[in-house]
């Protein structure tokens, strides 16, 4: 996959946690710029588009957003129900018919000159123009402008001179004929209630939610991108709108309540006190949205719970709709809320809250890994392993949304190869009800479970690697709405340890120039590093051009010791990001090096610049203790104050490097080549054919790019003597040293 490695600065707030003047820092994430070019593709016209007409849903509305209830569009040109309109571009007002194909116009006045040769003097005659209506493809649905449009080109006649006239073309004349055509598609899906994708569903942002599952509001679009990039600005962000509802059979309004759990800033940022999370209703018989409530942000508290009426009859209609939508900064993820429960029901009134009209049993977040410590470890070295790797404290988080005390039953933990049971474990009812004699009602229960004294992932499979499926059930003695009793998710085992979930909900890194930053791990067993698989994420300011060196410690009693690799001061890296979110970028050892390590050992960097690096930090799984710092070029380390995980990953060498990256590294690793070397005024670049057009960069010895250019060349007349570093990202991530005379 392809590196993109330009940004644009987001502005944003940055959080300080510690009083250093150089230091650690965690801030929000601002938004993957890598995923800009999905956001450039986007069309520009409607030819070939869909238009989709949504079907009805009814009462009851419910969504604890367990799993992802918004509509999918999938276009399908060969389905029976889809129909198509097709649109001309210009379009003759007298006739009422498209123009011809070949066929242009100019909106600037032409005209027929004639020049009288034996009296020096001209006359102009304006063509008639044809009225045209011009339609707009840029948008549905197509709007026409009726112009007056010329023919594009003038015509000089000389009188006396018995000869052809002499025709004038106007260039590339604005005016042709063009056609789209538009396709129109019903869907209908009734386990689909939200309209558009603009909030993000996800499992990791809300602190201690009522379910599986909640509904972020933020800065960002659908597609992860800031509504407003690189700016202040503050607007309507994210909208969640319902699919439309038929309320026509309904006559009360004042008895149809609705009721949601809200949060905000979660691990998420805090939102200002001008910031909110608002509510609307639709009223087809106004044609309008109409304000229903609002609130304003603020530090992360528990889920609150709203429960509101339809204030009165206009409401009902077979098209009532309801959204929520954030204000807050557009620039990034930022000021977030969080939205859980949504339950819209009739026959309610004012006490009938979900507590009391809804029993419900419910993970509170999903489960990560069954091994002790870590979410992935290599299958050759757990296959390898002697002791059993399962995790003695096995985290269980659940709701019991019932207003009464409530007896529990045991819980399960099945697991899965191939799609063939493997094994499971018991979760004990009594104590996933932290050893009461029922759930307490309304409330959570927190439990651990040692899984060491049973069954252990299948040693003696063969492969590079593993996926095993893991199904978590519990369950109280009620009925309840079952889909949250349960979550899974892969356990998977390939060429590196991990200790986060893989979803960063914060940006950070330490500060200052030449800070260190070192991540411990303990290993089955001694192997060779080839890499790091870093994932980081764009914050406050742009650092995809800040510097850094790959480096690998070993352990000298629990700290950062003897340096056992680290990248050439030649050959320095930057922060990279493919494209979508969490995304993981592997970083090879130069030259393919395999590093050898002990079972304890530190990987990180050696950042060249003071910027903080904003590498991913998992807000949801704890292991801050394994994370180390020095800004005083390691002569101390200290412990990361946040809690949380880095995302950061070592490589070891496996059966899978060839699968994974190493071929390729050798390629990338070649680099461009600078010629001639040291020169005076002109280096030129050498590249790969497929990259001749790409972007090259020119930086000083700080690291700064001082130029960019898509040429194959680099003016150097204007630099001082010196050390200079040419990169060509899309190719390379190696530095090629060129020395300026």
């Amino acid at each position: 996959m392809k590196f993109l490695k330009y940004y644009i600065t987001s502005i944003v707030a940055v959080l300080h946690f510690c009083s250093l003047a150089q230091q650690i820092e965690l801030g929000p994430i601002s938004a993957n710029y890598g995923i800009s070019s999905s956001k450039e593709m986007r069309s520009t016209g409607i030819d070939s588009t869909f238009i989709y007409y949504t079907d009805t849903t009814s009462l009851p509305f419910f969504d604890d957003f367990t799993s992802n209830r918004i509509q999918d569009y999938t276009p399908d040109f060969l389905n029976p129900l889809t129909t198509s309109s097709l649109y001309y571009k210009l379009i003759n007002v007298g006739t009422g018919l498209p123009e011809p194909n070949d066929v242009y116009y100019t909106n600037q006045i032409t005209f027929r000159r004639y020049y009288d040769i034996s009296s020096g003097t001209f006359s102009d005659t304006a063509f008639v123009p044809n009225v045209i209506d011009v339609g707009d493809f840029s948008a549905y649905p197509v709007v026409y402008e009726t112009l007056d449009l010329y023919p594009p080109y003038y015509i000089y006649d000389t009188l006396g001179i018995e000869d052809e006239s002499d025709t004038i073309w106007i260039q590339d004349p604005p005016y042709y004929q063009d056609s789209a055509r538009q396709f129109f598609m019903p869907i209908s899906d009734t386990n689909k209630l939200w309209l558009e994708n603009y909030a993000y569903h996800n499992y990791r942002f809300g602190v201690n939610p009522r379910t599986l599952g909640v509904m972020t509001f933020d800065g960002l679009d659908e597609n992860g991108y800031p509504y407003s990039i690189g700016t202040t600005v503050t607007n309507y962000g994210d909208y969640l709108t319902s699919k439309p509802i038929n309320l026509s059979t309904n006559t009360l309004a004042d008895s149809i309540y609705i009721s949601f759990l809200y949060q905000a800033e979660g691990f998420g940022d805090i939102p200002e006190s001008s910031d909110s999370l608002i509510l609307e209703f639709y009223s087809k018989n106004l044609d309008e949205w109409v304000h229903i409530w609002s609130d304003t942000g603020k530090a992360v508290q528990a889920f609150k719970m709203v429960h509101l009426p339809l204030p009165d009859n206009n409401f009902l209609s077979d098209a009532f709709q309801f959204r929520f939508k954030n204000y807050g900064g557009l620039s990034g993820s930022l000021d977030h809320f969080h939205l859980d429960m949504v339950y819209l029901r009739a026959g309610s009134f004012a006490g009938d809250t979900i507590d009391g009209a809804l029993k419900d049993f419910s993970f509170v977040y999903p489960m990560n890994s069954l091994l002790h410590k870590y979410t992935s470890v290599p299958w050759d070295h757990y296959a390898a392993s002697v002791n059993n790797k399962m995790t003695d404290s096995l985290h269980v988080s659940l709701y019991n949304g019932s207003v009464n005390l409530e007896n529990y039953l045991d819980g399960s933990v099945e697991i899965f190869h191939g799609g063939m049971s493997q094994g499971q474990f018991i979760l004990p009812g009594f104590i996933l009800a932290e050893q009461e004699i029922n759930y307490f009602p309304l409330s959570y229960a927190n439990s651990y479970h040692d899984l060491t004294g049973g069954y252990q992932y299948d040693k003696g499979l063969l492969g590079t690697y593993q996926e095993f499926e893991v199904l978590t059930s519990a369950t109280a003695q009620y009925d309840n709405y079952e889909p949250n009793d349960s979550t899974r998710f892969i356990q998977g085992f390939y060429n590196f340890y991990s200790y986060d979930d893989g979803s960063a909900e914060a940006a950070f890194g330490p500060t200052g120039a030449q800070a260190r930053l070192a991540i411990h791990f303990d290993a089955y067993e001694e192997d060779s590093l080839i890499g790091i698989d870093f994932c980081f994420v764009p914050s406050v300011n742009d650092v995809s051009e800040k510097l850094f060196l790959l480096t690998v410690w070993e352990d000298d009693n629990g700290y950062p010791g003897t340096v056992l690799y680290e990248d050439d001061v030649f050959s320095p890296r930057s922060p990279m990001y493919y494209e979508g979110e969490n995304n993981f970028v592997p970083y090879y050892f130069i030259d393919t090096a395999k590093i050898p390590v002990g079972t304890s050992f530190f990987v990180g960097w050696r950042q060249l610049d003071p910027e903080r690096l904003n590498l991913g930090f998992d807000r949801n799984i704890d292991h801050s203790d394994e994370i180390f710092y020095s800004v005083n070029g390691g002569a101390t380390w200290y412990v990361s104050p946040f809690a949380g995980s880095a995302l950061l990953r070592p490589i070891f060498s496996t059966g899978m490097d060839s699968s994974l990256g190493l071929e390729a590294v050798e390629e990338d690793l070649k680099g461009p080549v600078a010629y001639p070397n040291p020169a005076n005024d002109v280096v030129h670049i050498s590249v790969p054919e497929t990259y001749r057009n790409s972007v090259k960069l020119l930086l000083d010895g700080f690291g700064r790019v001082i130029h960019k250019t898509t040429d194959c060349s680099f003016d150097l007349s204007f630099l001082h003597p010196g050390i200079y570093f040419i990169c060509v990202p899309d190719c390379s991530s190696k530095f090629t040293k060129v020395i300026k005379r």
